[in-house]
């Protein structure tokens, strides 16, 4: 073992300034080490803490913060220290999620995520592949590539990390044998051949015994290097490839201090800009020029991939958080269908159907996902038939968004091609996923302006359109009480539409069982033709359990704020099963209805409604004298 290493770095005790001046200048490498359960991914991280003659970055911060001179004995590092914290926090449960490093040696700062290995920590390995360069996956020399080997690769190349180091570790506990080592590296380039990786570094090391980590170790006098730190301080993460392709700058936030100035702000994702350059907003379109490139330093004649800057246009021109600044003769493309790869990330499995918040650069939407294509099975990459994905699946599906976004394939433009999908109810990231290209039936079907439009058929009908939504458990009143509240308006000569959940189910949703999956379904079709109803200037009422708050949000997303009135039948399970008009209670009890809402599948109660109708409390037509006079109050 090498001897403790200090921080004595000359430069430090003579000139801080100028040191942090040229720590500054340094290079940054992100990279993650991944692999299967115990194959020394913490040890590692400690010994190229120890081996490195490296500063800590938080003391460097220390320095920084009161510019304090650091005289030539500091503190010894202890490497069992370190792989002993290291250890604890695994011990801990810590590192089930990712833990990060920061170092850097005389070359180049580092930052270094530690990523589970367990399988069911999969989301996590996602989570610190998702901003890195490079990636060190470890295989235990005694143990060869097992299947975490390959998912990990998989997911660091499915995930655009373009430089890969097979690191063949514990290479002391096989006596440093050459044949080892040479038939671990000859199968991996098998699988990684297979998945599209076409070039890796293999190094076989000891992260506890430090042999080519540092420096060549004599005990490996057959292999040639590069040493491992010698490789992650020369490898190339230059930018020029994002430079070089067209500009494109999504919008963070819309700077305007004073009247007199108005500046979009965010970070270049691709290409470089000046001023007088032709620039698009989108997805609107308009067309201007950049007039100034604004950053706190003050202008620039140029910005390139990786620098936030503030633009300022020649034009006042809408563009707001979200929109996407382009080069003008190159713009992205923008869409509402696609197809993507998922990497589901929750412990409930996706519902095919379900509304979620997908967010992609700035731009945030309503999408939902189809069932999937299919599921890669990783270790064999074979193509699965599957209904679902569950925690830690990897599948193709389609996606649609609930308006256009900008977009480019992940594999040309990470930062447009990459999103997640967020649980609308919960806020919890549950998927990530890239995108591969928008659907053909997405660039073909445009939709088609009319000259009468739904104001000018309200008008005509005297009426303000609105959707009355009723919600409850089975045998709660619903039914009868809609039926109750359409006659009201009929009498009144108001033009209405009464949308059952049974009658809809004999014709339009004559193919939906009563799955979570089909439930959705059904009422997001019940949404879309309410949707069109109200664009008539009707005044719709439906009356369908619609268990789910996130279906329901779904319906009032589509329409316009205030037209979605929830209604909730509030009548105790009890009593609707007392009740039991249909006999569908006893049958659910007796086992001979499955997904029977409020025996074996769930019904999530309305948090805020616009009407609360306590149906033990009032009769159903003092229940609908309330709705219609609310609704025309």
């Amino acid at each position: 073992m090498t001897d403790p290493i200090y921080v004595t770095d000359a430069l430090i005790a003579e000139d801080i300034d100028a040191y942090l001046a040229q720590h500054e200048r340094k290079s940054l490498l992100r990279f993650i080490t991944c692999g299967s359960v115990d194959d020394g991914k913490s040890t590692l991280i400690g010994r190229l803490l120890y081996d490195s003659k490296m500063i800590f970055e938080d003391q460097l911060a220390a320095l920084e913060a009161d510019s304090r001179r650091v005289g030539t004995q500091g503190q010894e590092i202890d490497f069992a220290l370190l792989v002993d914290g290291l250890a604890a926090e695994r011990e801990q449960g810590i590192t089930i999620d990712v833990a990060y490093r920061f170092f850097t040696t005389e070359k180049r700062k580092f930052i270094v995520a530690d990523t589970p290995g367990h399988e069911q920590y999969t989301r996590n390995m996602v989570t610190g592949a998702s901003t890195a360069d490079l990636a060190v996956i470890l295989i235990d020399a005694r143990k060869g590539v097992l299947t975490q080997t390959r998912r990990h690769s998989f997911l660091a190349h499915l995930l655009g990390i373009r430089h890969i180091v097979l690191a063949v570790n514990k290479m002391d506990l096989v006596g440093y044998d050459k044949a080892v080592f040479d038939r671990i590296a000859l199968a991996y380039r098998a699988f990684a051949s297979e998945i599209g990786i076409t070039n890796f570094t293999a190094i076989p090391i000891s992260g506890f015994k430090g042999d080519n980590i540092t420096a060549l170790s004599p005990n490996t006098p057959w292999f040639k290097g590069p040493a491992l730190i010698e490789h992650l301080e020369s490898v190339d993460v230059g930018g020029a490839a994002d430079e070089a392709k067209p500009f494109r700058m999504p919008v963070q936030w819309v700077n305007r201090p004073n009247l007199d100035f108005r500046g979009f702000s965010g970070q270049v994702a691709s290409g470089r800009v000046a001023p007088d350059d032709a620039i698009r907003i989108l997805p609107g379109g308009k067309t201007t020029t950049v007039s100034r490139i604004v950053t706190m330093d003050g202008d620039l004649s140029e910005a390139v991939a990786g620098q936030s800057v503030t633009l300022t246009l020649a034009d006042e021109i809408d563009c707001s958080r979200g929109d996407v600044i382009a080069a003008a003769d190159a713009p992205p493309e923008a869409a509402d269908q696609f197809e993507a790869t998922l990497v589901w990330m929750a412990d409930e499995a996706m519902i095919p159907g379900r509304a979620y918040w997908l967010k992609l650069a700035t731009q945030s939407v309503s999408a939902t996902v189809q069932a999937p294509k299919y599921e890669i099975n990783v270790n064999t990459l074979d193509r699965l038939a599957a209904k679902t994905l569950e925690l830690n699946g990897i599948g193709v599906v389609e996606v649609s968004t609930d308006r256009p976004i900008v977009f480019e394939a992940y594999a040309d433009n990470p930062a447009l091609g990459g999103f997640i999908l967020i649980d609308k109810l919960t806020n919890a990231t549950v998927a990530a996923g890239m995108l591969h290209f928008s659907l053909r039936r997405a660039q073909n079907v445009h939709w088609q302006a009319t000259d009468i439009d739904r104001e000018m058929r309200a008008d005509l009908k005297n009426q303000r359109p609105a959707l009355l939504w009723f919600t409850g458990l089975s045998g709660s009143g619903k039914s009868t009480i809609a039926n109750l509240v359409e006659k009201k308006l009929h009498r009144m000569n108001r033009h209405s539409f009464l949308l059952d959940g049974d009658n809809v189910r004999h014709g339009l949703n004559k193919d939906l069982g009563f799955t979570e999956a089909d439930r959705i379904e059904n009422i997001r079709r019940v949404g879309e033709v309410a949707k069109l109803m109200t664009d008539a200037g009707l005044i719709v009422i439906t009356a369908f359990i619609s268990p789910f708050r996130a279906e329901r949000e779904m319906v009032r997303a589509m329409l316009p704020e205030g037209e979605f009135i929830e209604i909730f039948i509030d009548t105790p399970l009890a009593e609707a099963e007392r009740r039991d008009v249909k006999g569908l209670y006893k049958k659910a009890r007796a086992g001979q209805l499955k997904n029977f809402t409020g025996i074996d599948s769930p019904y999530e109660v309305p948090e805020n409604p616009e009407i609360r109708i306590d149906t033990t409390d009032m009769t159903p037509e003092q229940a609908a004298e309330l709705i219609v006079e609310r609704l025309l109050g």
